[in-house]
């Protein structure tokens, strides 16, 4: 129930009965508050008896009349704050990172990584940029060839910030820049190629001309971003025409694997015709020289018969003319008898011709007439060998 209720026993909260507290005294609270700041700083407690004390006084911190500080302490606190205040420029920059200083919002230069400092905010401030991340986006699109055939074509481009002070303040939106630069630069290198240059071994050649063209206008630009790459997917013609082009690229496929293998014919087929035609040019070579090697021998040796007839020429005529007889009878098997004006005792080989007729090499014949047989056998080498040499010694 209510304390001024009946039954309540007029329990007033406020008069101090019951418990014997009352509502706390609001200038007692501040005089104790003005104590301890007072004594935080060195100054006097206020009290009742004190100057500008009392209940009803309106003491200041630390007995000063005003609640004023002193000067003591307003260079203290002007110190500490401006202590803080030059500590505050103190900054440290990432190995990733690159400071850039502004004076008043104006760039005044870019500071490397490590610890640093600048004149303290509002005059100065840092802005810290990570120059090693790396940003991409991809890029589809369907555009005209230097054929004038349509091609599906999609790349990667990544990028990086080179310029931490042309990023900020030359372009508005560098990223949006090299989109559209890059769009522009695909358009154009893919205008100036043939279909099937890129959908073959031009890739990477159209990927490395799209990068140098699109850090050309972003230098160009000074948008402060470095391409890092440009991967570009394998084109794909429209899916209209994609049985045409798979027909197409086949009969590609099938024409260099007929070249290889016509290759690989020449190459096993080359090697032999040189090697047979090195030997046959070798043996030409070696008849040449066998052919020389023998006129020349010739020569040598009628020129050196020919030294010999001029000295005599008459010995020299007959000693050709028997050796030519020689040679020629050499391999005759006939006799020849040279019996006039001749008192020598001819001496026939009998036995050689005996054997001869017995071999059935010779046959005897006899005239009509009944006269001796003739002799028409032809007889042996020796016996012809020794007739020349008896013509010789006559």
């Amino acid at each position: 129930m209510a304390w001024n209720e009946p039954g309540g026993e007029n329990k007033d909260p406020w008069s101090g009965k019951g418990k014997d507290q009352g509502p706390p005294d609001l200038d007692e609270v501040v005089r104790k508050l003005q104590d301890r700041l007072g004594g935080l700083f060195g100054g006097k407690k206020s009290g009742g008896n004190e100057p500008g004390g009392g209940s009803g006084g309106g003491g200041g911190f630390g007995g000063i009349p005003g609640g004023g500080f002193n000067t003591k302490m307003i260079g203290i606190g002007a110190a500490i704050i401006f202590v803080v205040w030059i500590a505050s420029a103190i900054y440290i920059v990432e190995p990733a990172e690159r400071g850039v200083i502004l004076r008043f919002g104006s760039y005044v230069k870019m500071t490397e990584p490590g610890p640093h400092w600048h004149i303290p905010y509002p005059i100065e401030e840092v802005v810290k940029v990570n120059v090693d991340e790396i940003s991409s986006f991809t890029h589809k699109a369907s555009m005209l060839t230097q054929d004038e055939n349509i091609v599906d074509v999609e790349l990667t481009v990544q990028s990086r910030i080179q310029d931490a002070a042309d990023y900020l303040f030359q372009d508005q939106s560098p990223e949006k820049t090299l989109r559209d630069a890059t769009e522009t630069v695909v358009r154009t290198t893919i205008g100036e190629s043939k279909l099937d240059f890129i959908l073959t071994e031009g890739r990477s050649a159209v990927a490395a001309n799209i990068k140098d063209r699109a850090q050309a206008l972003m230098n160009l630009y000074k948008t402060g971003l470095e391409v890092t790459s440009v991967n570009m997917q394998p084109a794909k013609p429209p899916e209209q025409v994609k049985e045409a082009f798979d027909d197409a690229i086949k009969a590609r496929e099938d024409k260099e694997r007929l070249e290889n293998k016509a290759e690989a014919y020449s190459n096993e087929i080359l090697p032999q015709a040189r090697g047979e035609a090195a030997r046959v040019e070798a043996d030409a070579k070696a008849y040449r020289d066998r052919v020389i090697a023998s006129a020349e021998g010739e020569t040598s040796r009628f020129l050196a018969v020919l030294r010999e007839y001029e000295k005599a020429p008459q010995v020299t005529r007959e000693r050709l003319y028997l050796e030519t007889m020689e040679e020629v009878l050499a391999e005759n098997n006939k006799v020849l008898l040279d019996v006039e004006d001749s008192n020598s005792l001819m001496y026939l080989p009998l036995d050689q011709m005996m054997k001869q007729r017995s071999g059935g090499g010779a046959t005897s014949q006899s005239d009509s007439s009944g006269s001796a047989p003739r002799m028409t056998q032809e007889s042996s080498q020796g016996a012809k060998r020794e007739v020349i040499r008896e013509r010789r010694a006559r």
